[in-house]
């Protein structure tokens, strides 16, 4: 468990990373909101019902962006990718 939390850290980092030095917030808040969709498409069926959070999630992301709130988005939306890589390595 701390390994994976710690690769998942430096992972969300290196993710977070690259992006950011190409492009401003706005940028990587639409970014990670495209990625979240883009990944969640793919989901195994999911019985633990993060399906729903991951769209209530996208949902803040989006109203967040939409009131120039990109730090919250980027806040929301960096979790939730790293919930999403969890979700597909089977861990909850």
């Amino acid at each position: 468990m701390k390994r994976s939390a710690l690769a998942g850290l430096f992972i969300t980092a290196a993710m977070l990373a690259s992006p950011a030095f190409a492009a401003g917030d706005k940028d990587l808040c639409q970014i990670n909101i495209d990625k979240i969709k883009n990944a969640k498409t793919p989901l195994p069926t999911d019985s633990t019902g993060k399906g729903g959070e991951i769209d209530t999630a996208v949902s803040s992301a989006m109203a967040a962006h939409a009131r120039g709130d990109d730090e919250q988005c980027i806040a929301i939306t960096s979790k939730t990718l790293q919930d999403l890589q969890n979700l597909n390595k089977g861990e909850k």
